[in-house]
Formats: C-alpha cells, structure tokens, sequence
C-alpha cells in the first residue's frame, strides 16, 4: 500500500484506538515489520507538514489524525512552526511512551503557542518484547526508528488530557434538556 492510500475508513466505521492499541495493534506491528491488517494508518514525514495540513495525508478520526513517523525526537521542526514537549512522558501498557507536545507557530524560543496537541507513541526500550530472541530481531528491524502520532486541536479553554469529548448526539440530547429546562 502506498503511504497516501486508504486513510479514509468506510462509512460507518469510526477509528477511535485507545493509547494501548496503538501502541500494541500498530505501532509494534509496524515497527517489528509484522503485517497489520488493515493496513490504514499512512506514514508521513513529520517535518513537511503543519498540523492544519494533515486533513486527507494522514488518517482522520473525528476530529484527530493518525500517522506513522521516524522517529526524530532533536526536531519537531516544520516550514511554520515546531512541537514542543510538554509534561513528563507517561507508559502505555509497559511496551510503550505518551509523550505529549504544543504546536508553536514560528522560531524557537520566541513561537506563539497554538491549540495543536500531538500525542507521540514510542516503544519502550526494555517492554519492546518479552523473549531475548524477539529483543534482538526488534533491534535488527530498528523498532525504536517508527513511532505514532495522534494529532488534534484542543478546545480553546486549552489542552486538558481529562476532559470528555462530546460525540454531535451527545450535545443535541443536552441542548434539549436544556430548552426542557426553559419551557417548564
């Protein structure tokens, strides 16, 4: 599959992974060269594309996209702006990392900050596999070179990892009960 095909899913199917499926279902598989079926999540280069620019490159789910990148963690740098890190790195599952960045717009360290959050996956260097065996193939197939983005626009209160989304149903049923809370 070329990097550009199949980032839409058909209708009716949502891409919604939790921080453990994509570090476990895509991101080992990816980076350990196993096939994963389907394959969707296209590979892009991180450098070449602000986050604006990701709508039809990298696969979209609601309101967030998902792509495969190297694994350039010295620089976040694109055409307008950079990905600065922000709070400590958190473990998925024991095989993988969540570290969290903010898009800036602009040259460090003067950039403005924007309401970009990019969610980072890598694979852990001591939970990458559980046999000796397997660690060494993991480290011949360079499964610390892939890592996985998760990419989308915070509401603009900020970024707040807790805070639920609302799906369109979600937000109809509470403007109702609100216009009940009106009519009464």
């Amino acid at each position: 599959m070329a990097d550009h095909e199949n980032t839409h899913l058909p209708p009716g199917f949502r891409f919604f992974p939790s921080d453990e499926e994509l570090v476990v279902h895509f991101l080992y598989r990816k980076a350990t060269q196993l096939p994963c079926r389907p394959n969707i999540i296209p590979s892009l280069d991180l450098h070449y594309c602000d986050p604006w620019e990701l709508n039809g490159k990298a696969l979209q789910g609601g309101n967030q996209w998902y792509f495969f990148t190297r694994n350039s963690s010295h620089n976040r740098a694109s055409d307008n702006g950079y990905w600065k890190p922000v709070g400590d790195d958190e473990t998925v599952n024991e095989v993988g990392l969540k570290r969290t960045l903010v898009f800036y717009i602009g040259e460090a360290p003067e950039g403005i900050k924007t309401n970009w959050v990019m969610h980072e996956y890598h694979l852990s260097d001591c939970g990458s596999s559980s046999s000796g065996r397997r660690k060494r193939s993991s480290r011949k197939t360079g499964s610390n070179k892939w890592i996985i983005c998760r990419v989308f626009e915070a509401a603009m209160g900020g970024y707040h990892e807790d805070r639920a989304e609302l799906s369109c149903l979600d937000e109809v049923f509470l403007s109702l009960d609100d216009l009940d809370d009106v009519s009464c």
